[in-house]
């Protein structure tokens, strides 16, 4: 017969277990029965494929690392390669060119490269109020410049948006000296920001808490874009934030991207049988360089690494207010970046704004160059623009409490198209035929909800790619890729998706089978030969 001691020890562990379960239960049941989930989504611009500590970096980022290890992260998921049509893709479901953003959001001529958003698309936003969310944006909108296409007149309740593709990260004067202004709104309104203002990355995230606090009381869920404009160039960072990684640089590019590659396949991000793809051809010799040249290019990647730093730290203010405000145990968070790391050679442009002042300061415009770029797209090649791998793969993470599954790792592969449909799908919001007076383009994503939940999931049938002559075919394993005006590459993603082994003269078939099925699509959403737009 059991001793008193050890029957009460035993009915303890059972009525802990049970109150475990029903407390799980109860959480569970309160996401399922009445409660819609609060949405984050949290965009990146210009952060490459192993910028976060999670996906290969050195870099400290233990906000996104911790959502990641929490939560899911899907190594195969995809942008649109360029600011503009990503962010046209994630709010709309639709591939850029539908959306009306090809390109830019200077008119091309075109209904698929007009520059901003189509009236026969419908954001996230506006499809989410109609069940009562509230609604708000904080950062980088650069979606159109007309009013139809602005923030506070499609879907948003609260917003504070920059228009442009970037700014300084202290005030608002020109980056370009084209004509070009750089405009902030804030609820539609244009506002100036000074030298004194807040650092952008942390003004972005002062707006999103303000917001967060003006709708405590409101029973109803919210819908945050949070939408950095770091770590785009110009490459700019708080003082204190560049002081933790100055120096940390001077080992150089080569032997930093085989860290991050060897780091990637421990932590699962890569296969063990894709190589490491050749460094670009541009970039020099570390050891070559002079010790003031070393030392020059550790700062610039010391500023890249302080914004992301800066970004994290601004995403775990957002975090602990999602706490504070009892709010984190129903409130979903995705994070993705809208294209690759950045080649841009800001120095060698003329219509720049040439500021030549101490390196990361309001007094600096520069940016972090392409032997930067080719490490935080470690393992792949080339750069945003591109729509080889390294200007299209994104980390992206999702973290749900009771309902993603921490430490979750999938190989699904996924495009920011899907985000609208998941969004929806957690809502329960049907996407509509039309919307106003307007008829709307089907989507073209499919929800992510099963792969959350960690269950099979609906697969793409193909993905595609247009910017700028760049294009490019995913089907299955198998992707068809090429550079403006450069022929068709071939490459299977199970074995090579680092791109190393080009196999279009040994599948002409396969080319051709995958060339027919892009012609469609491009013809399908309005594809026009980049060689003839002016």
């Amino acid at each position: 017969m059991l001793q008193p001691p050890v029957r009460f020890n035993i009915v303890r562990r059972i009525f802990q277990y049970c109150f475990f379960a029903l407390a799980v239960s109860t959480n569970l049941h309160a996401q399922q029965k009445n409660e819609k989930p609060n949405i984050v989504v949290i965009l990146a611009d210009d952060m490459g494929f192993s910028d976060l500590g999670s996906f290969g970096s050195e870099i400290n980022t233990p906000n996104l690392d911790k959502l990641a290890k929490e939560g899911l992260k899907i190594t195969q998921f995809y942008n649109s390669g360029r600011c503009c049509p990503s962010r046209a893709a994630l709010l709309t479901g639709l591939y850029p060119h539908q959306a009306g953003v090809g390109d830019m959001v200077q008119d091309k001529g075109s209904p698929a490269y007009q520059g901003f958003l189509s009236e026969h698309s419908v954001t996230i936003a506006q499809l989410l109020k109609t069940v009562g969310y509230n609604t708000i944006v904080s950062g980088k909108w650069h979606v159109g410049l007309v009013p139809s296409a602005l923030a506070h007149n499609r879907g948003f309740d609260k917003s504070f948006t920059m228009q442009n593709n970037g700014s300084s990260y202290f005030n608002s004067e020109p980056i370009y000296n084209d004509g070009r202004k750089v405009t902030f709104l804030l609820n539609g309104k244009p506002i100036e920001r000074q030298d004194t203002s807040r650092y952008l990355t942390q003004a972005i995230t002062d707006f999103a808490i303000k917001s967060l606090d003006e709708i405590k009381s409101d029973p109803n869920p919210f819908f945050l874009y949070l939408t950095y404009n770091a770590p785009h160039w110009p490459i700019q960072a708080l003082p204190e934030d560049i002081a933790k990684y100055k120096g940390k640089y001077l080992k150089g590019w080569e032997k930093l991207r085989t860290e991050r590659y060897r780091k990637e396949k421990q932590l699962g991000i890569i296969k063990n049988d894709w190589q490491l793809s050749e460094k670009y051809d541009q970039v020099p010799d570390w050891e070559k360089l002079t010790s003031p040249e070393q030392d020059f290019w550790d700062m610039r990647m010391a500023i890249y690494a302080a914004m992301i730093d800066r970004m994290d730290h601004e995403i775990g203010n957002i975090l602990t207010k999602l706490k504070e405000l009892k709010k984190d145990k129903n409130t979903i968070i995705l994070f993705v970046s809208d294209n690759g790391g950045s080649g841009d050679t800001v120095k060698d442009w003329n219509y720049v704004t040439q500021k030549n002042g101490a390196q990361g300061t309001v007094n600096s415009i520069d940016s972090y160059y392409p032997p930067w770029g080719n490490v935080s797209n470690t393992p792949f090649k080339l750069f945003k623009k591109s729509t080889h791998e390294g200007g299209i793969a994104t980390p992206f993470i999702a973290w749900y409490p009771g309902l993603i599954k921490a430490g979750t790792v999938s190989d699904h592969v996924g495009h920011v198209i899907d985000v609208m449909p998941t969004c929806l799908d957690l809502a329960g919001v049907p996407y509509p035929n039309d919307f106003g007076s307007k008829s709307l383009t089907p989507l073209e994503g499919k929800s992510l909800l099963n792969v959350f939940k960690n269950q099979s999931a609906p697969e793409h049938q193909a993905l595609f790619w247009e910017h700028e002559g760049s294009r490019a075919i995913r089907k299955g394993d198998w992707k068809l890729v090429a550079e403006i005006n450069q022929p068709w590459e071939l490459y299977n993603l199970k074995s090579d998706r680092s791109e190393t082994n080009n196999v279009a003269a040994q599948q002409p078939g396969k080319v051709k089978e995958l060339e027919k099925e892009f012609l469609q699509w491009a013809e399908k959403v309005g594809v026009v030969d980049w060689n003839t737009i002016k």
